[in-house]
């Protein structure tokens, strides 16, 4: 329920946070639960606000008289978590380099929850140490539906107190330590950032337009957001895009076992396509 109205400056009611569940979850498939009505107040607040507005109800009405309103982008980067770190869940990284390490050529990575960019260039870096310059021919597809998050990706500057977490030679080898304006900054080194295409993607769109298969797919605590209708139908798309022997990376809280039979759990939250291992057998 939304709270008590005279606690707020705009005028936000429970029938605006249900019209916000509903075009969250078909604009991107997020399922906002119902005791979110405080966060998507205080995050959407400051779209109104810049737009010189009073109502929710008047900002929602922008997306039914046009589908396609510009202020969508703001209102999915609004709603969006972006909660991320260097080789953040870091037991996935070493089965990474295992894997990487059994490929005949230059391996292709789809990280299709990227944020602002650690999780590929934490991927990036695993293959540079694993496969040393063979690592750098590799492939990595890094997309994100919040394009804020994505061009701070891009970007790829980020303090120096989460740069510090990385070891000694990670950070000589991968960053470049700001000074003057830029003291208190580093930047991911250009040999990595090259290693890396971001891309904007909505994984509710019909047309992901990208050439697979991948031998890895990183779908790391993006699920959790969605229903398991919306899980199991990215789910199987995710099968088609990845190699008969690739992998399939989930979140630590993630379970696809009951949800599809696509695939099959390989050790903890690593799955692999069920084809292969009925081939296998």
């Amino acid at each position: 329920m939304a709270a008590a109205q005279h606690n707020r400056d705009l005028i936000f009611t429970d029938r605006d946070f249900e019209r916000i569940r509903a075009l969250i979850h078909a604009k991107a498939g997020i399922a906002l639960a119902t005791h979110k009505s405080e966060m998507a107040y205080s995050r959407l607040a400051k779209r109104l606000r810049a737009l010189g507005q009073r109502r929710f109800a008047d900002y929602l009405a922008l997306f039914e008289s046009r589908p396609e309103h510009p202020e969508w982008e703001h209102f999915v980067n609004a709603l969006t978590t972006n909660l991320t770190a260097f080789f953040r869940e870091s037991y996935h990284f070493p089965l990474l380099a295992a894997h990487a390490k059994t490929r005949p050529g230059p391996l292709s990575v789809w990280c299709c929850a990227a944020s602002t960019g650690e999780e590929p260039y934490s991927i990036a870096m695993t293959l540079v140490e694993a496969l040393g310059e063979r690592g750098r021919a590799a492939r990595i597809l890094a997309t994100d539906i919040d394009t804020k998050a994505l061009a701070d990706a891009e970007a790829g500057i980020y303090p120096l107190a989460e740069v510090n977490k990385l070891t000694e030679a990670q950070r000589k080898q991968f960053f470049l330590r700001g000074s003057g304006s830029r003291a208190g900054l580093a930047r991911v080194a250009p040999t990595l950032r090259d290693m890396v295409e971001f891309r904007p993607l909505n994984l509710l769109s019909r047309d992901w337009a990208m050439n697979g298969p991948f031998d890895v797919i990183f779908c790391r605590n993006l699920m959790i957001y969605f229903d398991q209708a919306t899980q199991r139908a990215v789910l199987e798309r995710f099968a088609g895009l990845l190699k008969s022997d690739g992998l399939l990376f989930a979140g630590h809280s993630e379970n696809f076992s009951h949800i599809t039979t696509a695939f099959t759990l390989r050790s903890h939250t690593v799955y692999e396509r069920a084809s292969a291992v009925r081939a296998a057998s």
